[in-house]
């Protein structure tokens, strides 16, 4: 009962406040807020629900704990210990400076209210504690951030994350140090042991654990999950273990959580173990648990104490907004200063002060431990709340990357290229099965020493069982790849730049990506290579037979997506495996429907593009309506008759090269219209139609 009103009354509140910008997490504290005894507590019913020990408090905080404990191991397993590693010298930075200059803050103003050099102990660490908590920059914060904002894969996304990354292991570290010097202070052999026990743990989770989790990979056919029955055992094993490790270093002394991140670092990120991992257990910890553990703990949110101890309560504000004052300006500085614009770098530096779930755990763990004040505890909530409020919508106001990349941008496409210039193309790949008829149409599309090719080849790779998207930058001459199952893939185009040397240039990338915005990989591609042509593939893949082999509603929706947004021309190349030629035929049959407007002008130009090549014969099919052969010229008449003089006045004949075809049909019914297209669908190895018709579009 009391899950399922949490549940509830965070999603009521939820949809409620979405349309202003608010974030389910502060949704959920807000909920929290409200169920507390400061305001539904004080109603009889909503008492006996929430605050009686015989309906079970302890058992739901358990729970909550149990699935906060998962959620931790998650995030380590979502997590790339090999970002914070490899990142570059910018990040390295932004991730120290982001954990020392609150801390250094926080010392400075420790010192200020230091007004009795005999300063209760208990007080004294309470402030050092809350300078900590403050100090942190969660990488699982982050990556929430940035993924409600829809910006995880920007160029600030991704700074935004590895410097997380970076600041999440340095606190640890500096976590640890501190632990152990406190231990060293009571005792040298106890801190010695302590040490000793912390790196055989660690030795044992990545020298013992990982490599088995590699072998459970290596067992699992590639491109297919774990299989039935052993994914459960090892799915279950691994969980167990989490949870084990989280018991261990609480019997050590220090915090279970650690344990648990710890050996979700240990364990292989995306597919296929870490992807389902996620898949299996995401949904339900983070929509039930998670949710009940956040809204628990806003319920402890007691204002009478705030009132009642104003000291600590004047110290905490000040402490939380200057720590908070010091992160930001710091980040704000040191991105700014390697030339991030003005408005970028306060976006950024607000992302890298944002607090969340994992800072709310710490203050909720320590209040229970009784190392901080319940008024100190409320106060620190309500920071929280203000700054899970606030910095989202800010962030949104000031980094807006996709107006900025189209504003003043024209629209490129086939028809305005000079005639003697390179056409640069984007050719998009889902499956590897998309490579072979995308090197195909890439080959007849004729290009020539005056005008030849720059093939910039992306493949998407939907980002699973991890928090950090990726793009890579393919090298020429590599001989294995990070990637797997893209390394023949991406032999297969450079194979392609070599059989056409001198006249095609390929250049390969790999963007690993929420499917959700994908779209922005491939359209900031486009523009940052000025691109006239993008060719994604089809959603369906076809058998021999012909029947739908697969359907993939990704796929489909990233299409809608470019096609929206696109800043050039966009094709999507449907394949038919059963019926398509090999790449070296000695001839191709190419049609194209013509019914005129701008998308068709657009294909007509690609048309006459490969009509060039003397293996390919052009047959260009005007379809006219009746009632149009009225002699009424508007522009867009006037525009299909330009473009089509050169074909009918090369009809039939070999002109420049070119073996071309003018035919016209004349339709008075769109049931007339459907069957001449099926009767000439089988004529052709490739047949060009252009999307709309009367719309404005390309």
């Amino acid at each position: 009962m009391q899950m399922v009103m949490i549940f509830v009354s965070s999603h009521l509140i939820y949809a409620i406040l979405k349309p202003l910008g608010i974030t389910l997490f502060a949704s959920q504290i807000i909920a929290g807020l409200i169920l507390g005894p400061p305001i539904m507590g004080k109603l009889n019913a909503f008492r006996n629900i929430f605050h009686r020990r015989e309906l079970g408090v302890e058992m739901i905080d358990a729970a909550s704990v149990v699935g906060f404990t998962l959620f931790i191991f998650l995030t380590g397993v979502k997590m790339d210990v090999k970002m914070a590693f490899n990142s570059t010298k910018k990040s390295v930075v932004i991730g120290i400076i982001s954990l020392l200059s609150p801390i250094v803050v926080g010392i400075v103003l420790h010192k200020t209210f230091n007004e009795h050099k005999r300063m209760n102990v208990v007080i004294k660490t309470e402030r050092i504690v809350g300078t900590l908590i403050e100090s942190t920059t969660s990488f699982s914060v982050i990556a929430c951030v940035l993924a409600e904002l829809k910006i995880i894969n920007s160029e600030l996304g991704r700074l935004a994350l590895s410097s997380a990354s970076v600041g999440d292991l340095s606190t640890l570290f500096l976590v640890h140090i501190i632990s152990l010097s406190q231990d060293w202070a009571t005792s040298p052999l106890l801190a010695l042991q302590r040490v000793l026990v912390a790196f055989l743990f660690i030795t044992v989770l990545f020298f013992v654990f990982r490599p088995m989790m590699f072998w459970i990979i290596k067992k699992t056919p590639e491109g297919e999950p774990i299989e039935e029955p052993i994914e459960e055992v090892y799915i279950v094993a691994i969980l167990m273990v989490a949870i084990g490790c989280a018991i261990f270093t609480h019997w050590t002394q220090q915090a279970p959580l650690i344990g648990a991140f710890l050996f979700g670092l240990a364990v292989p990120d995306g597919p296929p173990l870490g992807s389902t991992l996620i898949n299996k257990f995401e949904c339900f910890i983070n929509g039930i648990f998670l949710a009940v553990y956040i809204t628990t703990s806003a319920m402890r949110v007691n204002p009478r104490k705030m009132m009642s101890n104003p000291t600590r309560v004047k110290f905490s504000v000040i402490s939380f907004f200057l720590t908070f004052l010091a992160k930001f300006i710091s980040c704000f500085i040191a991105s700014f200063v390697s030339f991030m614009p003005f408005r970028d770098s306060l976006a950024f530096g607000l992302i890298m002060s944002s607090k969340g779930v994992v800072e709310l755990a710490f203050f909720s763990t320590f209040r229970d431990n009784w190392v901080i004040s319940e008024a100190t505890f409320s106060v620190a909530v309500f920071a929280i709340l203000v700054n899970a409020t606030v910095i989202p919508l800010l962030v949104r106001f000031l980094y807006d990357p996709v107006s900025r990349k189209y504003a003043g941008y024209k629209r490129r496409n086939l028809m305005h290229l000079k005639p003697n210039v390179e056409l640069r193309v984007l050719a998009c790949i889902h499956w590897p099965e998309n490579v072979s008829a995308m090197i195909d149409l890439l080959d007849l599309t004729c290009p020539i020493k005056e005008s030849p090719n720059a093939i910039y080849a992306l493949h998407l790779i939907e980002l699973m069982g991890r928090d950090s998207p990726e793009f890579i930058a393919h090298h020429k001459h590599e001989t294995n790849t990070t990637v797997g199952g893209s390394f023949e893939d991406i032999l297969a185009f450079y194979q392609y730049e070599q059989n056409n040397w001198g006249l095609v240039t390929v250049n390969v990338f790999t963007a690993i990506s929420p499917p959700k915005l994908m779209h922005e990989d491939i359209c900031t591609m486009a523009l940052d290579k000025q691109t006239s042509f993008i060719i994604l593939p089809f959603h369906r893949k076809w058998s021999v037979n012909g029947s739908v082999e697969a359907e993939s509603n990704v796929v489909r929706n990233v299409t809608c997506s470019v096609l929206d947004r696109a800043p050039c021309s966009v094709g999507i190349l449907i394949d038919r495996d059963g019926r398509r030629k090999p790449m070296k035929s000695l001839s191709y049959s190419v049609g194209i429907l013509f019914l005129g407007g701008k998308d068709d002008r657009e294909a007509l130009t690609l048309a006459k593009r490969m009509a060039r090549d003397p293996r390919v014969k052009l047959t260009v099919i005007r379809l006219i309506a009746y009632q149009d052969r009225r002699d009424v010229l508007d522009w867009d008449t006037i525009m299909d008759i330009e473009i089509l003089k050169d074909v009918k006045q090369n009809n039939g004949v070999l002109s420049n090269g070119c073996d071309m075809m003018y035919v016209e049909q004349v339709s008075d019914s769109g049931s007339q219209t459907a069957k001449i297209i099926r009767s000439v669908a089988d004529d052709y190895d490739l047949i060009i139609v252009g999307r709309r018709y009367g719309v404005e579009s390309i």
